[in-house]
């Protein structure tokens, strides 16, 4: 168990119940060591295995459902995940879906198509081998949607450059006020 001070039965058998969920269902496999995963970042799988395993333990344990739910609460309530400050829109996929299975329940997480259609697989998955599968597809996205802000930029940036040119080719005088 992580060391915090925990001065909650609902966090402290919602963590418990985190790790038997590891414990339990992520199997001993070093898939860093498998071609097919070997880029995926650890925190990608550790994401959606999370979903999915706390998943597992509240339909194996149905009275866990309450302890996630008041445990997230509470841990929300204490902006354990500095997020009260955040444009959650802002966050990196990744953060968004983290967020978004572990206190979706309290704020507004805003995903487009592709993104659901992922959301909708880790909520499905079953399997650690799905996990890796859905982590590698979240990893290409993220790499996606991060080449085409970087595009959007250096296209504003060019744009701006070209803006303060004349329309002679020289270079516009800047403007002080």
């Amino acid at each position: 168990l992580p060391q915090w001070e925990i001065d909650s039965n609902y966090v402290y058998d919602m963590l418990v119940a985190h790790e038997v969920g590891h414990a339990l269902f992520t199997p001993l496999r070093d898939w860093r060591k498998e071609e097919k995963y070997k880029d995926v970042p650890m925190d990608y799988i550790n994401v959606v295995e999370d979903a999915r395993i706390e998943k597992l333990m509240k339909h194996k344990f149905a009275g866990l459902n309450r302890d996630f739910y008041k445990g997230y609460e509470e841990l929300h309530s204490r902006d354990f995940f500095e997020v009260n400050e955040e444009d959650i829109d802002d966050l990196k996929l990744i953060d968004r879906i983290n967020l978004y299975f572990k206190i979706g329940a309290y704020l507004c997480i805003d995903f487009n198509d592709e993104e659901n259609q992922i959301i909708t697989e880790i909520t499905q998955a079953e399997t650690f081998d799905q996990v890796l599968d859905i982590s590698k597809k979240l990893y290409a996205l993220s790499q996606q949607q991060k080449q085409e802000v970087e595009a959007l930029e250096l296209q504003q940036l060019a744009e701006l450059k070209q803006g303060m040119e004349s329309e002679d080719g020289t270079p516009a005088t800047p403007v002080t006020l």
